[in-house]
């Protein structure tokens, strides 16, 4: 549960939570952002495992994707919430 909650954790503090944050604050659209989290956190999880699928681990390849997508979503929501004020 803990090494669960630690892939969570290390997913949100590096590059799948900061790039796709800053992937949705470009668009104000929420698919185009979601689309863009997905990218950045499967990218990121091939990039840290030297560019060999037989090196990724399928759960940190999930949990890298649903935090992107999350994330970016959330940043495109603040951009959309933002412009309005």
């Amino acid at each position: 549960m803990l090494d669960l909650l630690g892939t969570i954790a290390a997913n949100i503090l590096s590059l799948p939570g900061i790039l796709g944050f800053a992937a949705g604050m470009m668009t104000r659209n929420l698919a185009i952002a979601a689309v863009a989290g997905v990218l950045i956190g499967a990218i990121e999880t091939l990039v840290f495992a030297g560019f060999s699928m037989a090196a990724v681990e399928p759960l940190e390849l999930v949990i890298g994707i649903c935090v992107g997508a999350a994330f970016a979503v959330l940043g495109s929501l603040v951009r959309i919430r933002g412009a309005t004020v």
